[in-house]
Order: structure tokens, then sequence, then C-alpha cells
């Protein structure tokens, strides 16, 4: 890359140095929730010719591979073009856009700008004078006589992504209502279960339960699964599944049935079927297979609203006092609510609850990684640890950093009879 920098207004537009290859990246430096950045490849009628050319998180591709997009970093998002196989194709031109997924408008988002790199030079468009929409088309790359132009729009969206999408010719399914309900598996086929996975599985939450002098102890077992749209890969290789079955272990060493009961959250939060270990096999696939933006929980972070409904199964729903309800949270990050959920870590101190977070990646977690100076609890009841790989962490480290504080909560909550 050259330092040769063009700075363009709203409106404006310049040329595009003749390379073959070209980068767009999105970059900010804060917002009040997830910033989508998702891409239309558009023909001359402004529509795509199917929703496969509209590349966003869950598909950063087309079919023709004119563009792809990658998470460079937390807050840059950056598309590589081919521009010789785009003017090969029938795309008339590629629009770039954003859409806040959370609380907040895009007047919050802060040092928003989008950039055009090649090997001749860089064009860049800052966007100021945001507005109080939630969706913004930013820029385009557009055929140009023999070659291509960039044009900085900055132009506003009411309602969000869906909007946004139909806009630009892609069919778009109703958004489930406020809450998504849970998906029946009861009959899904059995028969094959292996069981030798979980039971290898025991065998190792049996050890470490009897290191922490948990071996004769009963909780109720319960997971939450991030299901934001930057979980996706780790759903697609099967993170998620491996993460699944080791907590399932734990549920049938520990649970008083054996049930493992699973949530998951994206923009809203669905309490999945509980589910044994002879049920074990494909549960993630079969139940919430991978992140969606439409018709689905959508691509962002809402901890509060899932915490919210944990704690509602089982201090109003399904109270127990007899039995502690030991919480698992997986969680990539992107915690931008902390506030609540410091509030519901607080009120839910005084019920038997304990909340083990788990951290998925090299992320921001917020107040997740500042529980021991959170005040006003009745007792310690979280504990938070992060793992850049989970896959790459042994059984028996896993199982020790989860049953490292929970004895310590157990004897405490005990003692000021909150739970017996």
């Amino acid at each position: 890359m050259t330092s040769n920098t063009v700075t363009i207004v709203r409106g404006a537009n310049t040329p595009i140095a003749m390379d073959y290859a070209l980068e767009i990246l999105v970059e900010w430096s804060n917002s009040p929730a997830h910033l989508d950045v998702s891409c239309f490849l558009v023909n001359a009628d402004g529509k795509v010719p199917s929703d496969d050319y509209m590349i966003f998180y869950n598909q950063p591709s087309d079919p023709a591979n004119l563009i792809k997009l990658q998470d460079t970093a937390q807050t840059v998002r950056t598309f590589s073009l081919s521009l010789q196989s785009l003017q090969q194709s029938n795309i008339q031109k590629c629009v770039f856009a954003v859409t806040l997924d959370g609380p907040g408008t895009l007047k919050e988002v802060q040092n928003l700008k989008i950039s055009a790199k090649s090997l001749s030079g860089e064009i860049l468009f800052d966007i100021d004078q945001l507005s109080e929409e939630t969706s913004l088309v930013l820029a385009e790359v557009y055929r140009y006589k023999d070659w291509f132009k960039f044009r900085g729009i900055g132009k506003g969206f009411n309602g969000g992504l869906k909007p946004l999408a139909e806009a630009h010719g892609v069919v778009v399914d109703e958004e489930a209502t406020e809450e998504v309900p849970p998906v029946n598996i009861q009959s899904a086929p059995t028969t094959t279960v292996n069981l030798t996975k979980i039971d290898l599985l025991k065998k190792k939450v049996a050890i470490s339960l009897e290191k922490n002098k948990l071996t004769t102890e009963k909780a109720r077992v319960a997971v939450v699964f991030d299901a934001s749209g930057s979980m996706t890969n780790l759903y697609s290789k099967g993170t998620v599944q491996r993460a699944f079955e080791r907590v399932l272990a734990i549920a049938a060493c520990m649970d008083d049935d054996g049930v493992l009961d699973v949530w998951f959250f994206g923009s809203k939060s669905m309490r999945a079927p509980s589910v044994t270990e002879r049920d074990y096999e494909d549960y993630v696939k079969r139940t919430y297979p991978q992140p969606r933006m439409f018709g689905g929980l959508g691509s962002g972070n809402n901890e509060p609203r899932v915490m919210a409904d944990v704690i509602q199964k089982f201090t109003i729903e399904e109270p127990n006092k007899e039995l502690p309800t030991y919480v698992i949270f997986f969680s990539d990050g992107g915690i931008y609510e902390e506030k609540k959920i410091s509030r519901l870590l607080i009120d839910s101190s005084k019920e038997n609850i304990f909340w083990q977070f788990v951290g998925i990646g090299n992320a921001r977690y917020g107040v997740l990684q500042n529980l021991d100076n959170l005040q006003g609890r009745v007792v310690d009841n979280a504990n938070f640890f992060a793992f850049d790989d989970l896959d790459q962490i042994s059984d028996e480290d896993l199982y020790s950093r989860l049953f490292n504080e929970f004895p310590q909560w157990l004897k405490e909550a005990r003692r000021l009879g909150i739970t017996k």
C-alpha cells in the first residue's frame, strides 16, 4: 500500500486505481451494541441476483468469490474484492452497510469510517453526523466506463437490517416473536447413540468431583450458549457441540435426575429442550445449528435477557431450596449490558444459583472480568475464566477450572441458609 490517500465527503466519488485487488475496510472505535457489517452485490436494477449475494457474518462470500468478508479485529471488518473478476461479472455495484444489533442508535457509534485500499493508494470516507437510525449505507463501489469508482453515501435506514436487506432485493423471513419457542426434538432417533463418549467424560468429571470433595453433592445443572453472529465459526466446526457434551457429562454426574437444561441467546433468548446423555448426539445441530440473523435469535449479545429467563425458571417456575443450581455460561465476549448484568448477579446472589462464566477467545468481557470487585452481593455467586481455543483445553483442565469456586460458594450459601 502507498501513502497516497484521497479523502472524500458524503455524496462525493472518485475513481479507483486500475489494480486487480481492492480491500474495503469498515472501522469504528466504540459502539453501544454489536455492529453488523454487510455488502450487497446488486445488478443494474439495484437488487441482488439472489440471497447468496448478500455478504455478512454468516455468509462471508458469494458464489463467484467476487468478495470475501473477514473480521480483521474486534472493531475492523475487511472485504477483499477481486476487481478483475467483478468486471467480468454481471454485478453493477457493491453496496456496503452497517447495522446496530442491540440497544442504542448509530449516533452513538464513534469514529466510524470506510476506506478502499489498493497498491496505488487509499480512498477514505469518515462518516460524521450520524443519525438516530440503526442501519446505514456507508459507500459503494460501482462501474464507471471501463472500470470502477468509489462513492461515499452515509444514508440511514429505519428499522434495522431487515428493511435495508429488503431494499436490495433480499428475501427476508419474518422474524420470530419476542422469544423463540423451544424446538421439539423428542422424536429424534436415539437408537444409534454412542454412550462411550459421554461415559468417558463422566469418568473425568468424577475424578474432578472427588478432588473438590463434591462426590456426594447434587445440583441442578444448566448451560447457556452464546449464539451471536461472531460465534458462527464455532458452531460450524463443532466446538459448541463438543462443549455441550462436556457439560452434559457434569449433569449426568451431578444432576438429581441426570437432566441438563439448555439455553441459547443472541439478541433474543431461547429456552431449548432439556436433555439427558441418551439424546446427546447432534443435539446442537438438531436444536439451534448456527447463529441466524433472520428468523432466529439475531446476531447481537443480550446476556441480561437469557440470564433473567434462567433466574425465572429456577426461582419462580421451579423453585427448589433443597438443590443448588449450577449454571455454565459460554460467551465469546462483546459484552455491553454491564449494568444490567451486574444488577442480575446482585439480585440473584440471594438465590441458590451459582454462575460459572466461560469466555471463548480473547475478547472484551467487561464486568465478567471484574466479578471479584462487584459489590452488593449477599455472597460471591459467580466466577469467570477464558480460553483462546476451547478445543485445545483438555477435559481435565476444563473440569478443574469449572469446579474451582463452586465448592466455596456452596459452603457459604449453606452457611447463610441460601441453600440446604
